[in-house]
């Protein structure tokens, strides 16, 4: 087998479930969405708003989490058993001090909609969903970290095993809380929000219990004596995951501006961009898993200075993200009005609008497949060499000097509406990937010009 097929399996063989859980997590969400398009369009707005407002403070918590992925893989590759638990152990401390943070933002934030533009009505429902679900905050970030742990260690099946429990137990919820069903109260917003946070809470468990049980890896003692502060590995784990943090919070908060910015045009626009968001960030998934399979492979060659291998481990990456842009691209293209009815009752009124805008957008975001998935796995290979300062000012300059400013001029200004704001975000994107692949590219040829003795793992 030769060492780029040898790096393509492997990237396979650690990638098929990361794959699967970021798909799987990501069906939490989009059964949230079904369901509740199917109870109301304005209780759909509001699903949609809570959940890109949830997702915006979820994924600056998130960068500290995927700190700990590198930071990990590189310790293993070293069999340093102590430094592995030390910096997993923090980056669980860093997730339950960024929730307790972040609490106040869930509970307080239909005045943050208000003063954002949104309508009352829709700030209103979005608060109700947020003052419970809000509370799922602190089990996603810890199930973030543990899932960092075990990625790292190449235990990746239980996070897919675990995530799919938690896509069952949440839709079976759904079912009984949003609508009332067997007899149970009818909640609406809030049966969703309390459906997340169980299944949130299932998914932590499950790993928490796998992490400190299973033999290989019980040998960590995550939790053993869990109250002792480690402020050197505290502060290494920040130091990394603070420009993660960022840089994530500068992709997603592009796509929170983008909602609000739909939200200005009108509310039929918002429910379709919440479909069309949806349907994106599941095909989206796959470059995700990708992309921590990536940081980990390169993590790893990082950690053994194997540049050589690192360098094979990208082009692997590279070649099995671009073979999903392309199947992507194809189906968005092709059928894209499918796709967004169903997540439309068949008898609501106002379903066939609804389609026609999603449909739009649909095709819009067929178009930046390849700019969204090349940012993306630039961003994790960077940070499997541990560099995630550049990346981030490369993401602050292309999402809000370039992107946001383009979604509204082409939006508002030149009046093409929510397909003009989602032109600007491809504009974004493509200038952020195009610069995160040079930079990682660029640092790759130095590292293996320094060691030209290294040899392929």
């Amino acid at each position: 087998m030769t060492p780029l097929r040898h790096h393509i399996r492997a990237t396979l063989f650690l990638g098929l479930p990361l794959i699967g859980s970021q798909v799987a997590q990501i069906l939490i969400t989009l059964t949230d969405t079904i369901m509740i398009g199917w109870y109301g369009v304005p209780e759909l707005a509001a699903v949609a708003l809570g959940g890109s407002f949830f997702h915006t403070v979820l994924i600056v918590g998130m960068g500290f989490a995927l700190a700990v992925t590198p930071l990990v893989a590189a310790a293993a590759a070293q069999e340093d058993k102590v430094q592995v638990r030390r910096v997993t152990r923090m980056g669980l401390w860093i997730a339950l001090l960024f929730s307790a943070l972040a609490m106040p933002l869930f509970l307080f934030a239909q005045p943050i909609l208000l003063a954002l533009g949104q309508e009352e009505l829709v700030s209103e429902n979005t608060q109700s969903y947020l003052a419970i679900a809000g509370w799922a905050i602190w089990p996603s970030l810890m199930f973030l970290v543990l899932r960092s742990h075990l990625s790292a260690l190449e235990h990746t099946r239980v996070v897919l095993l675990a995530t799919l429990a938690a896509v069952a137990l949440n839709a079976g919820l759904n079912y009984l809380l949003i609508f009332g069903n067997f007899g149970l109260p009818e909640m609406g917003l809030r049966g969703a929000a309390t459906a997340a946070i169980i299944s949130n809470m299932l998914i932590f468990v499950i790993l928490a219990l796998y992490a400190t049980r299973k033999i290989g890896l019980a040998e960590y003692t995550l939790f053993a004596r869990f109250w002792r502060p480690d402020w050197e590995a505290f502060a290494q784990v920040f130091r990394l995951g603070w420009p993660i943090a960022l840089t994530l919070l500068a992709e997603s908060a592009l796509f929170m501006a983008s909602m609000l910015m739909m939200g200005w045009v009108d509310e039929l626009t918002l429910a379709a961009h919440g479909i069309a968001l949806q349907i994106t960030a599941l095909t989206f998934m796959v470059h995700v898993g990708l992309s921590t399979a990536a940081t980990v492979r390169a993590g790893r060659a990082w950690g053994l200075q194997d540049f050589v291998s690192l360098r094979l481990a990208a082009i692997a990456a590279l070649i099995l993200s671009g073979i999903m842009v392309a199947v992507t691209m194809v189906v968005f293209l092709t059928l894209p009005a499918p796709l967004v009815s169903v997540f439309v009752g068949p008898d609501d009124p106002l379903r066939d609008q609804i389609i026609a805008i999603g449909v739009g957008l649909l095709m819009v975001s067929a178009v930046f497949q390849l700019a969204d998935a090349a940012q993306v796995m630039a961003l994790g290979l960077l940070r499997g060499v541990q560099d995630t300062r550049v990346p981030m000012i490369i993401a602050t300059i292309s999402y809000w000097l370039i992107g946001i400013p383009c979604s509204y001029v082409f939006g508002f200004t030149l009046g093409w509406g929510g397909q003009g704001i989602w032109a600007g975000l491809v504009i974004g994107l493509v200038v952020a990937g195009v610069f995160m692949m040079i930079r990682f590219w660029s640092r790759a040829a130095r590292l293996s010009d320094a060691q030209p003795e290294n040899s392929a793992a």
